[in-house]
């Protein structure tokens, strides 16, 4: 009694179709499906994105701040020989 045999199953398929018909059994499988694509199309941008984090910046963008920043000193470092 504890385990749902297929007969089981297929009485629970017969009364969801009873009660809400194909049609709309179709469009509701047609919007689960179209939630499931969008949802891994995202989670594909995000991790093509994930190199370009708003909060790290690039290295074009630091030397940018460190050329308009009053307190940084330019120097060349050598090393003796």
């Amino acid at each position: 009694m504890g385990s749902m045999s297929i007969w089981h199953w297929l009485i629970v398929l017969v009364v969801v179709i009873a009660v809400f018909g194909t049609k709309k059994l179709r469009n509701v499988g047609t919007d689960l499906g179209a939630a499931v694509k969008g949802f891994k199309d995202g989670i594909k941008d995000g991790a093509a994105d994930g190199a370009d984090q708003p909060g790290q910046p690039t290295s074009q963008q630091l030397a940018q701040r460190k050329a308009n920043d009053p307190n940084t000193v330019d120097v060349d470092a050598k090393t003796k020989s």
